[in-house]
C-alpha cells in the first residue's frame, strides 16, 4: 500500500483557520454510552467547509457558489476584478485533462477559485439578501429596471436586493426588486451573459447553489432559537421587537394588542425600514411609467 498522502483541493479563504484532527481515545471511551453517542455524533457532522446545497432560503448566507446547468458545459457565475465585471465561465476547463473519469456531476461541482465565491448577507427578519463580491473592493450585484445586471456599485439598495426562491428539487432563482428573475442570456456571437427581466421561471432562470455547512448549521440554529423564543411570552423592548416584529421590506406584521404600545416605541427605530419600502415602491411605479 502507498504511503503518499493525497493532497487535499479544498479550496481555502484568507484567513480561514485550519483545525486539526484530534484522534479520538475510543479504548477510554468504549464503556460509556454518552461517549459512543459523542463519536457517532462527530463521524456523522461535515466538515464545516463542505459545499452543500440549502433546503431553505434563510440557509443562504456567507460564501456562495452559483452555477448553471447549462449544455454541454455547466457555467458558473464569475466576478473578474481586473475588468470590474460579472462574467459567466464554463467548469469544465477546471476539469484536469488526466481526469480518467470525465467531468465531476452537476451536484459534485464545488469552486476552484476565488472568483468563483460570492458573499451573500441579509438584514435580520428580511427574505431578502444582498450578493457582493468575494474579491475586490467588495461591488454587489445589482439590476435596473430594463433587467440590466452588473456588479459595479459598492453601496446596497433596493436594486441591489434579491429573494431567493428554492424549489423542491433544490434548485433556486433570483428575483429582483420589479419582481423578476436573474437568468441567463445567449447575446450577439454565441456569449452568455445574465438578465434580470424574467417574468417566469424556466430553465435559464434556475441556478444550483452551494453555500458551506457551517452556516447551514447557523441558519438552523437561528430558526431555533427565534422558535423557542416565540413559544413564550417575551418582555418587548426596541432591540428584541424590532429583531422579532419588524418585516423591513417584507411587509407589515400582525401583533397582540398588549404589544402596540411597545411596538409604537420600536418603529421609532425603524425609519430605515420604512425608507427602504418607500424607495421600492418608487421604483416598481417607474417599471410602469
Amino acid at each position: 500500500m502507498s504511503s503518499d498522502k493525497v493532497r487535499s483541493t479544498k479550496l481555502k479563504f484568507k484567513g480561514e483557520k485550519t483545525k486539526k484532527k484530534r484522534k479520538r481515545d475510543d479504548e477510554e471511551d468504549a464503556g460509556g454510552s454518552s461517549s459512543r453517542r459523542r463519536r457517532r455524533d462527530q463521524e456523522d457532522e461535515e466538515s464545516p467547509d463542505t459545499w452543500v446545497l440549502p433546503e431553505q432560503a434563510n440557509e443562504i448566507r456567507g460564501p456562495t457558489f452559483i452555477f448553471h446547468p447549462s449544455d454541454p458545459s455547466p457555467i458558473s457565475i464569475n466576478y473578474d476584478s481586473t475588468r470590474g465585471r460579472i462574467v459567466l465561465s464554463s467548469l469544465d476547463k477546471d476539469v484536469k485533462s488526466e481526469d480518467l473519469d470525465g467531468p465531476p456531476s452537476i451536484l459534485e461541482r464545488t469552486p476552484a477559485d476565488v472568483s468563483q465565491v460570492w458573499v451573500i448577507t441579509r438584514v435580520a427578519g428580511s427574505p431578502t439578501i444582498n450578493i457582493r463580491t468575494g474579491v475586490g473592493e467588495g461591488k454587489f450585484i445589482s439590476c435596473d429596471k430594463h433587467g440590466i445586471v452588473s456588479a459595479d456599485r459598492e453601496a446596497r439598495g433596493p436594486q441591489e436586493e434579491w429573494t431567493p426562491v428554492v424549489f423542491p428539487d433544490g434548485m433556486v432563482a433570483f428575483q429582483n426588486v420589479y419582481e423578476n428573475y436573474l437568468s441567463v442570456d445567449e447575446v450577439a456571437g454565441g456569449q452568455l451573459s445574465l438578465r434580470g427581466d424574467s417574468e417566469e421561471v424556466g430553465f435559464k432562470e434556475r441556478f444550483w447553489v452551494k453555500i458551506q455547512s457551517k452556516y447551514k448549521k447557523e441558519a438552523h440554529e437561528e430558526e431555533k432559537k427565534r422558535k423557542e423564543g416565540m413559544s413564550v411570552d417575551p418582555n418587548i423592548d426596541e432591540a428584541s421587537t424590532n429583531k422579532i416584529y419588524q418585516a423591513w421590506g417584507a411587509g407589515k406584521s400582525v401583533v397582540s394588542v398588549d404589544d402596540k404600545k411597545a411596538l409604537k416605541k420600536a418603529k421609532k427605530e425603524g425609519r430605515l425600514a420604512e425608507a427602504l419600502l418607500d424607495r421600492r415602491a418608487k421604483l416598481k411605479s417607474d417599471r410602469f411609467c
